[in-house]
């Protein structure tokens, strides 16, 4: 490995003969085996040299405390010996480094994690949500962080769920408000916190039967209509990709895919080599909520921009995900990372929109099919509803109809 990274014999013995040299190796052979490229393997090697040297020999256990104050001294040898001008890059690229190097090796200590409220509590009703109610993974981790910070409320309140009531609900809700939440937040919380409060009657946790008694915030009908840009500026949207960099090429079959399919973003995220069927010209992709397959056709647009990433866009990785990140170590997109792709864009192409993340595309998409006369049973198949009820909230101000209503001036009498 280190003959392949560097050229001079002195520089090759030097980094050979170095402590934990086989370590090192192993590492950089699995940075390599990622598609790593040469620039970064040569800044990790002569990095973990310095590493090694400090560290002299495996370490049973090591926390990220000690390799804090490692970086730290490092960072001030290399400036008194002229070589850094401040402290900040040399701690920083000696941490990050080290904490790798040290977690490929099983040698980082983990995070102390701080215990749990109620930990059997918590996975008994999580296990309820998956099971009983067969509601997403997605859903079921929301649902259990809004009751985890209830009943860590619990405790630092010292108050027992065994003797909780409804002034005690009360006061957690306001807790809650003196956060400045939305009332759609409130209305969220308030749902979840009843349905936990009533199966922890049911398994005898609580005394009382509370949780018909909780009022929620009041929302007002059609104020939570969904909301995304007009399609022409989908339009715009996804032309401003048309160039032929990777960045380009992967973040155009991304909008395509949000926009034209209507897909959600962890469904974009989870597509899979394997779920293109080039053969029968599909793509199939599970649903995040309903956790069902479902098989689209590809569209000559849509396969085009699929060929055009897998050929010249996507990095050359053992990763089955199809949409990875632009630089090594190559891993699959992360939802910030999607959110900023679209974000971004839309304030580039300054559209006007009050969202502007990925579901609003998906938002556009499900308006548009309706206005172009698409029946709620077609538009709810398309997206992956489980139920009519979750697409008649896109049905229910006709955008059409009410410009008409705008344009007739009943009889020159407005």
């Amino acid at each position: 490995m280190f003959n392949k990274l560097f050229h001079h014999p002195r520089v090759i013995s030097r980094h050979a003969n170095a402590p934990l040299a086989h370590e090192r190796i192993t590492f950089l052979s699995h940075l390599t085996s990622r598609g790593t490229p040469n620039s970064t393997l040569l800044c990790y090697a002569r990095q973990l040299r310095v590493i090694s040297t400090m560290l002299g020999r495996p370490p049973d256990l090591i926390t990220r405390q000690e390799i804090s104050l490692c970086a730290k001294r490092w960072a001030r040898r290399q400036r008194r010996r002229g070589l850094s001008r401040s402290l900040k890059w040399s701690t920083e690229h000696f941490f990050r480094v080290a904490c790798t190097w040290c977690s490929f090796m099983g040698w980082l200590k983990p995070k102390a994690s701080a215990p749990i409220a109620y930990a059997t509590e918590l996975g008994a009703w999580a296990s309820h949500l998956r099971s009983e109610a067969q509601l997403a993974e997605g859903t079921v981790a929301n649902y259990c962080w809004w009751i985890e910070i209830f009943l860590r409320w619990l405790l630092q309140e010292k108050l027992p769920l065994r003797r909780l009531t409804i002034t005690g609900v009360d006061k957690f809700i306001e807790h809650l408000a003196s956060r400045e939440l939305s009332r759609f937040t409130l209305s969220k919380a308030t749902t979840v916190l009843r349905r936990f409060l009533a199966y922890a009657f049911e398994q005898e946790w609580c005394r009382c039967e509370i949780s018909s008694c909780i009022l929620s915030p009041r929302l007002f009908r059609y104020e939570s209509l969904p909301t995304g840009p007009a399609w022409p500026d989908v339009q715009r949207l996804i032309a401003a990709t048309k160039g032929r960099s990777r960045r380009e090429l992967r973040n155009r079959a991304i909008l395509l895919l949000l926009a034209v399919y209507g897909w959600r973003s962890g469904e974009v995220r989870g597509l899979c080599l394997e779920d293109l069927d080039w053969t029968r010209r599909i793509v199939r992709v599970r649903r995040s909520k309903t956790s069902r397959v479902q098989e689209f056709p590809l569209t000559p647009t849509m396969s085009r921009t699929l060929e055009r990433y897998l050929k010249k866009g996507r990095p050359d990785s053992k990763c089955s995900v199809v949409f990875l990140t632009l630089h090594a170590p190559f891993r699959p997109l992360s939802a910030g990372a999607v959110y900023d792709l679209t974000r971004s864009l839309m304030e580039r192409l300054e559209i006007v929109s009050s969202k502007r993340g990925p579901h609003a595309l998906r938002h556009a998409c499900a308006t548009y099919l309706l206005n172009h006369g698409f029946s709620l049973k077609k538009v709810g198949d398309h997206l992956g509803h489980r139920s009519m009820s979750a697409t008649q909230i896109y049905a229910k101000v006709d955008l059409n109809g009410l410009r008409d209503v705008a344009e007739f001036d009943l009889g020159g009498l407005l």
